[in-house]
Protein backbone atom coordinates (compact mmCIF):
# COMPACT_ATOMS: atom_id res chain seq x y z
CA UNK A 1 0.00 0.00 0.00
CA UNK A 2 1.25 3.72 -1.35
CA UNK A 3 1.20 6.67 1.18
CA UNK A 4 0.16 9.72 -0.82
CA UNK A 5 -0.95 13.22 -0.27
CA UNK A 6 -3.86 15.03 -1.28
CA UNK A 7 -3.30 18.18 -2.30
CA UNK A 8 -6.00 19.72 -0.75
CA UNK A 9 -4.33 19.29 2.49
CA UNK A 10 -1.96 22.23 1.34
CA UNK A 11 -4.51 24.33 0.05
CA UNK A 12 -4.15 26.98 2.63
CA UNK A 13 -0.88 27.19 2.91
CA UNK A 14 -0.60 27.66 -1.37
CA UNK A 15 -3.40 30.34 -1.00
CA UNK A 16 -1.76 31.99 2.02
CA UNK A 17 1.54 32.08 0.87
CA UNK A 18 1.14 32.70 -3.15
CA UNK A 19 4.02 34.08 -3.60
CA UNK A 20 6.74 31.87 -1.76
CA UNK A 21 4.68 28.76 -2.04
CA UNK A 22 2.97 27.04 -5.38
CA UNK A 23 0.74 24.60 -6.54
CA UNK A 24 3.96 23.35 -8.96
CA UNK A 25 6.13 22.92 -5.41
CA UNK A 26 3.86 20.73 -4.04
CA UNK A 27 5.58 17.11 -6.06
CA UNK A 28 8.95 18.13 -4.46
CA UNK A 29 7.27 19.34 -1.28
CA UNK A 30 5.75 16.09 -0.90
CA UNK A 31 8.19 13.77 -1.54
CA UNK A 32 11.55 15.64 0.10
CA UNK A 33 9.65 17.40 3.11
CA UNK A 34 6.58 14.52 3.99
CA UNK A 35 7.81 11.49 2.63
CA UNK A 36 4.60 11.12 0.48
CA UNK A 37 5.24 9.25 -3.01
CA UNK A 38 1.86 10.66 -5.29
CA UNK A 39 -0.74 12.78 -5.35
CA UNK A 40 -4.55 13.08 -5.45
CA UNK A 41 -4.93 16.29 -6.95
CA UNK A 42 -7.91 18.55 -6.42
CA UNK A 43 -8.92 20.21 -9.36
CA UNK A 44 -10.18 23.33 -7.69
CA UNK A 45 -6.58 24.63 -7.20
CA UNK A 46 -6.29 24.16 -11.21
CA UNK A 47 -9.57 26.13 -11.58
CA UNK A 48 -7.96 28.81 -14.73
CA UNK A 49 -5.05 26.47 -15.62
CA UNK A 50 -3.60 26.31 -19.07
CA UNK A 51 -3.00 23.27 -20.29
CA UNK A 52 0.55 24.39 -20.79
CA UNK A 53 -0.02 24.60 -17.22
CA UNK A 54 -0.90 20.91 -16.60
CA UNK A 55 1.97 20.16 -18.70
CA UNK A 56 4.29 21.74 -16.34
CA UNK A 57 2.88 20.30 -12.98
CA UNK A 58 2.87 16.32 -14.53
CA UNK A 59 6.64 17.30 -15.48
CA UNK A 60 7.56 18.39 -11.95
CA UNK A 61 5.47 15.87 -10.27
CA UNK A 62 7.85 13.22 -12.71
CA UNK A 63 10.82 14.63 -12.04
CA UNK A 64 10.22 14.90 -8.15
CA UNK A 65 9.30 10.99 -8.58
CA UNK A 66 5.98 11.77 -6.91
CA UNK A 67 3.35 11.18 -9.90
CA UNK A 68 -0.11 12.50 -10.22
CA UNK A 69 -2.54 9.72 -9.48
CA UNK A 70 -5.72 11.01 -9.14
CA UNK A 71 -7.51 14.00 -9.99
CA UNK A 72 -10.63 14.68 -7.49
CA UNK A 73 -13.68 17.00 -8.46
CA UNK A 74 -14.65 18.82 -5.28
CA UNK A 75 -17.76 19.63 -6.17
CA UNK A 76 -20.79 17.46 -6.68
CA UNK A 77 -21.70 16.81 -10.24
CA UNK A 78 -25.81 16.97 -11.15
CA UNK A 79 -25.54 13.78 -12.78
CA UNK A 80 -29.04 12.99 -11.74
CA UNK A 81 -30.75 15.89 -12.15
CA UNK A 82 -34.11 16.36 -13.83
CA UNK A 83 -33.36 19.34 -15.70
CA UNK A 84 -31.63 17.88 -19.05
CA UNK A 85 -29.06 21.12 -19.51
CA UNK A 86 -28.12 20.05 -15.97
CA UNK A 87 -27.31 16.91 -16.53
CA UNK A 88 -25.36 18.10 -19.70
CA UNK A 89 -23.41 20.12 -17.91
CA UNK A 90 -22.25 18.01 -15.43
CA UNK A 91 -21.36 14.91 -18.82
CA UNK A 92 -18.91 18.02 -20.15
CA UNK A 93 -17.73 18.80 -16.90
CA UNK A 94 -16.24 15.18 -16.67
CA UNK A 95 -15.12 15.35 -20.33
CA UNK A 96 -13.39 18.75 -19.28
CA UNK A 97 -11.98 16.68 -15.94
CA UNK A 98 -10.57 13.54 -17.91
CA UNK A 99 -8.71 15.75 -20.62
CA UNK A 100 -6.86 17.33 -17.63
CA UNK A 101 -6.63 14.08 -15.57
CA UNK A 102 -5.16 12.88 -19.06
CA UNK A 103 -2.81 15.67 -19.37
CA UNK A 104 -1.40 15.35 -16.03
CA UNK A 105 -0.57 11.59 -16.06
CA UNK A 106 -3.19 10.59 -13.80
CA UNK A 107 -4.59 6.74 -14.08
CA UNK A 108 -8.37 8.12 -12.53
CA UNK A 109 -10.86 10.69 -11.99
CA UNK A 110 -12.74 10.91 -8.82
CA UNK A 111 -16.64 12.55 -8.70
CA UNK A 112 -19.12 12.97 -6.24
CA UNK A 113 -22.51 12.54 -7.33
CA UNK A 114 -25.28 15.21 -6.51
CA UNK A 115 -28.62 13.85 -6.07
CA UNK A 116 -30.93 12.82 -3.64
CA UNK A 117 -31.69 8.88 -2.84
CA UNK A 118 -34.42 7.56 -4.43
CA UNK A 119 -35.12 5.07 -7.62
CA UNK A 120 -35.35 7.92 -10.29
CA UNK A 121 -32.29 9.32 -9.23
CA UNK A 122 -30.48 6.08 -9.20
CA UNK A 123 -31.34 5.39 -12.49
CA UNK A 124 -30.60 8.62 -14.08
CA UNK A 125 -26.96 8.83 -12.19
CA UNK A 126 -26.39 5.17 -13.49
CA UNK A 127 -27.50 6.26 -16.95
CA UNK A 128 -25.76 9.73 -17.34
CA UNK A 129 -22.37 8.14 -15.55
CA UNK A 130 -21.93 5.32 -17.60
CA UNK A 131 -22.58 7.64 -20.70
CA UNK A 132 -19.60 9.48 -19.61
CA UNK A 133 -17.13 7.01 -18.64
CA UNK A 134 -17.65 5.90 -22.97
CA UNK A 135 -15.32 9.38 -23.32
CA UNK A 136 -13.23 8.93 -19.98
CA UNK A 137 -12.72 5.39 -21.06
CA UNK A 138 -11.08 6.36 -24.07
CA UNK A 139 -8.02 8.20 -22.46
CA UNK A 140 -7.60 5.24 -20.40
CA UNK A 141 -8.88 6.88 -17.32
CA UNK A 142 -10.97 5.13 -14.46
CA UNK A 143 -13.58 6.62 -12.72
CA UNK A 144 -13.63 6.77 -8.98
CA UNK A 145 -17.38 7.65 -7.06
CA UNK A 146 -16.34 9.40 -3.78
CA UNK A 147 -19.54 9.32 -1.10
CA UNK A 148 -21.35 12.01 -0.88
CA UNK A 149 -24.40 12.85 1.10
CA UNK A 150 -27.68 11.80 -0.55
CA UNK A 151 -27.91 9.19 -3.20
CA UNK A 152 -24.17 7.75 -2.68
CA UNK A 153 -23.97 8.26 1.21
CA UNK A 154 -25.06 4.97 2.33
CA UNK A 155 -22.09 2.37 1.70
CA UNK A 156 -24.52 -0.52 0.27
CA UNK A 157 -25.95 2.52 -2.07
CA UNK A 158 -22.98 3.22 -3.89
CA UNK A 159 -21.75 0.10 -4.26
CA UNK A 160 -25.44 -1.30 -5.86
CA UNK A 161 -24.50 1.95 -8.69
CA UNK A 162 -20.96 1.14 -8.94
CA UNK A 163 -22.36 -2.25 -9.62
CA UNK A 164 -25.49 -0.93 -12.22
CA UNK A 165 -23.04 1.08 -14.20
CA UNK A 166 -20.85 -1.65 -14.47
CA UNK A 167 -17.11 -1.98 -16.35
CA UNK A 168 -14.21 -2.67 -15.26
CA UNK A 169 -12.80 1.18 -15.22
CA UNK A 170 -15.79 1.97 -12.23
CA UNK A 171 -14.90 1.90 -8.30
CA UNK A 172 -15.67 4.18 -5.35
CA UNK A 173 -12.97 6.60 -3.60
CA UNK A 174 -13.65 5.90 0.12
CA UNK A 175 -12.93 8.51 2.87
CA UNK A 176 -12.23 7.98 6.74
CA UNK A 177 -14.31 10.91 7.16
CA UNK A 178 -16.96 9.90 5.56
CA UNK A 179 -16.71 6.39 6.96
CA UNK A 180 -16.60 7.98 10.49
CA UNK A 181 -20.23 9.90 9.79
CA UNK A 182 -21.89 6.73 9.16
CA UNK A 183 -21.73 4.98 12.67
CA UNK A 184 -19.44 2.32 11.69
CA UNK A 185 -16.52 2.99 10.26
CA UNK A 186 -14.76 -0.20 9.83
CA UNK A 187 -18.08 -1.79 8.47
CA UNK A 188 -18.47 1.19 5.81
CA UNK A 189 -14.73 0.88 4.72
CA UNK A 190 -14.82 -3.04 4.42
CA UNK A 191 -17.74 -2.45 2.40
CA UNK A 192 -16.07 0.28 0.33
CA UNK A 193 -12.49 -0.81 -0.17
CA UNK A 194 -13.50 -3.69 -2.53
CA UNK A 195 -14.31 -1.33 -4.89
CA UNK A 196 -11.66 1.23 -4.23
CA UNK A 197 -9.19 2.49 -6.74
CA UNK A 198 -7.83 4.84 -4.02
CA UNK A 199 -8.73 5.85 -0.09
CA UNK A 200 -8.42 8.92 1.11
CA UNK A 201 -7.44 8.98 4.78
CA UNK A 202 -8.92 11.89 6.42
CA UNK A 203 -6.53 13.50 9.09
CA UNK A 204 -7.93 16.46 11.57
CA UNK A 205 -5.17 16.48 14.69
CA UNK A 206 -3.72 14.76 17.58
CA UNK A 207 -3.18 14.94 21.34
CA UNK A 208 0.27 15.40 22.86
CA UNK A 209 -0.22 11.53 23.03
CA UNK A 210 -0.24 10.83 19.61
CA UNK A 211 -4.40 10.00 20.13
CA UNK A 212 -6.24 11.48 16.76
CA UNK A 213 -9.23 13.23 17.43
CA UNK A 214 -11.26 11.34 15.00
CA UNK A 215 -11.42 7.94 13.54
CA UNK A 216 -9.06 5.31 14.87
CA UNK A 217 -6.77 5.18 11.96
CA UNK A 218 -4.92 2.11 12.76
CA UNK A 219 -8.30 0.25 12.90
CA UNK A 220 -9.29 1.50 9.12
CA UNK A 221 -5.96 0.75 7.88
CA UNK A 222 -6.70 -2.89 9.35
CA UNK A 223 -9.86 -2.77 7.67
CA UNK A 224 -9.34 -1.92 4.24
CA UNK A 225 -6.24 -4.62 4.24
CA UNK A 226 -8.59 -7.06 5.39
CA UNK A 227 -10.42 -6.89 2.42
CA UNK A 228 -7.20 -6.41 0.30
CA UNK A 229 -6.95 -3.24 -0.54
CA UNK A 230 -3.77 -2.83 -1.65
CA UNK A 231 -3.82 0.38 -4.06
CA UNK A 232 -3.23 4.07 -3.05
CA UNK A 233 -3.80 5.23 0.62
CA UNK A 234 -3.70 9.46 0.38
CA UNK A 235 -3.14 11.55 3.49
CA UNK A 236 -5.99 14.61 3.73
CA UNK A 237 -5.44 16.62 6.28
CA UNK A 238 -8.81 18.57 7.06
CA UNK A 239 -8.22 20.33 10.39
CA UNK A 240 -6.87 23.56 11.42
CA UNK A 241 -3.52 24.74 11.81
CA UNK A 242 -0.26 23.42 10.52
CA UNK A 243 -0.64 20.75 8.16
CA UNK A 244 2.37 19.57 8.15
CA UNK A 245 3.25 18.45 11.39
CA UNK A 246 -0.12 16.66 11.36
CA UNK A 247 0.97 15.05 8.48
CA UNK A 248 3.82 13.94 9.46
CA UNK A 249 2.31 12.45 12.79
CA UNK A 250 -0.39 10.53 10.63
CA UNK A 251 2.19 9.03 7.96
CA UNK A 252 3.75 7.67 11.14
CA UNK A 253 1.00 6.01 12.60
CA UNK A 254 -0.42 4.91 9.14
CA UNK A 255 2.61 3.13 8.19
CA UNK A 256 2.62 1.27 10.90
CA UNK A 257 -0.35 0.06 10.76
CA UNK A 258 0.58 -0.85 7.55
CA UNK A 259 3.63 -2.82 8.16
CA UNK A 260 1.68 -4.10 11.13
CA UNK A 261 -0.80 -5.86 9.24
CA UNK A 262 1.72 -7.13 6.72
CA UNK A 263 3.53 -9.06 8.60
Amino acid sequence: MLLTLSTQSLAKKVSAKRDEFSMLQIPGFAIQQLQLRGLSVSASMLAGWTLEQLDTLRDQADKAACPCLVLIEDNPLAVAATSAKKREAAFERIERLGAAAHRLGCNALAIKVDAPDNDETFDRAADEIRRAMRAVERLELNVLIMPHEGLTHDPDRLTELIKRIGGFRIGSLPTFAHAETTGNAVETLRKLAPYAGAVHASVQKFDKSGMHSGCNLAECVAAIKAVGFVNTLAIEFVGSGDPVSTIDIAREQLQAAIDAEAS
